[in-house]
């Protein structure tokens, strides 16, 4: 009997976008490490009023066969990011396929026509959407959970990329650090001498009641310290308004650190709970009975995720990093917190991974951006 026809197909309606969305669901079933997003979540990012959507175009295909779908992928074009960079690269992003090379191939196929035809000349990702959410590949590190707001996948997706001619781009490093080999003693040492030295270095957590005038402060720092990385995109206004409403709620004021050099923010550090250790039990959906288990579950949060990290040029390799690190993980230990994610941090920045492993550190996880001339 002939296999139905392989048929790729835009996304143009709601049904079609919340089919989109689901089909996660078909890959992961039974695969203990997936969690599922909230599905609310992802109809306001893959709204056209996203604040995103301002900067950036995005098309988004299913693979079907006879008649369900076996794939899916995003396109994305951020003119943010080629002005910036000066660099016609446009994106694929939200790749979900069955294990087979047929189905990945269209549709990576399908984004690069769409890209080219746009006149980029570049196509890369995984980007779901840009470097200032979750990025990347997975290629190393299966055996354990994904973190809050980072992504995983499959260990047949590298060959499916690689099948279609995409390359190594960059690579993405997680490190976990344990409060059973976290050298707090030592480090408590290099603290003090760092202090004594710089009496005009001090850290303070964020104050929520003045969450406008601290969020002024983050954008400053963020896009000065971040403006020299790899793959940077300035943030707007609108999408830190919008990320600081998202995560207001998920935010241990403990964990959010600002650096000062005597009256001047120099730097600032995020971290949040692990609340994909909630999400994992909701099944994307926080009805009634999800607002229980979120309640529930969010008391047995043992872990949280280094998100941001940033210091004004002029202060890099003085120690704040280090200073806003260990504060962060005295602070996390007292609330309970035993273990912490630092990701991701980008292959080339050899310094801040020293420092990690320094204080303890491993690197445990592996994520990859891709790239292929169009």
């Amino acid at each position: 009997m002939a296999r139905p026809e392989l048929q790729i197909e835009e996304v143009k309606n709601q049904k079609d976008l919340l089919t989109f969305i689901r089909f996660p669901g078909e890959i992961y079933r039974g695969d203990r490490y997936w969690v599922p997003p909230l599905t609310k979540d992802l109809l306001l990012k893959f709204s056209p009023k996203h604040p995103f959507r301002s900067h950036a175009e995005m098309i988004f295909f299913l693979a079907r066969q006879g008649g369900k779908p076996v794939g899916r992928i995003a396109g994305i074009i951020d003119h943010h990011y080629i002005e910036f960079h000066q660099e016609k690269v446009g994106f694929f992003g939200f790749f979900e396929s069955i294990p087979e090379r047929e189905v990945a191939q269209r549709l990576l196929r399908k984004i690069a026509d769409w890209l080219k035809s746009h006149g980029m000349e570049k196509m890369a990702g995984p980007m779901n959407p840009s470097t200032n959410d979750e990025c990347g590949l997975l290629i190393e590190g299966f055996d354990s959970p994904p973190c809050l707001m980072m992504p995983y996948n499959p260990p047949h997706y590298p060959s499916l990329l690689e099948e279609f001619g995409l390359k190594k781009r960059m690579d993405l490093y997680a490190f976990l650090l344990e409060e059973s080999s976290f050298l707090l003693d030592r480090l408590d040492r290099i603290t003090q001498r760092l202090r004594k030295r710089e009496p005009q270095l001090h850290v303070r957590p964020i104050q929520l009641r003045r969450l406008n005038e601290e969020l002024k402060i983050i954008k400053e720092i963020y896009n000065q310290a971040w403006s020299r990385n790899w793959g940077f995109v300035p943030l707007t206004d609108e999408e830190i308004n919008l990320l600081a409403k998202e995560l207001k709620p998920l935010v241990v004021p403990e964990l959010v650190l600002f650096a000062y050099w005597e009256e001047e923010p120099i730097g600032f550090s995020v971290s949040l709970p692990d609340y994909n250790m909630v999400l994992k039990h909701l099944n994307g959906k926080i009805g009634l009975l999800g607002v229980f288990k979120f309640l529930y579950y969010s008391k047995k949060i043992d872990k949280i995720r280094v998100m941001l990290l940033g210091i004004k040029h002029h202060y890099q390799k003085k120690g704040v990093e280090g200073l806003l690190y260990i504060e962060t993980f005295r602070n996390g230990i007292k609330k309970g917190y035993h273990k912490a994610e630092c990701s991701w941090i980008l292959e080339e920045n050899v310094l801040m991974q020293h420092g990690i492993e320094a204080m303890g550190g491993r690197r445990y996880k592996t994520y990859r951006i891709y790239e292929v001339q169009l």
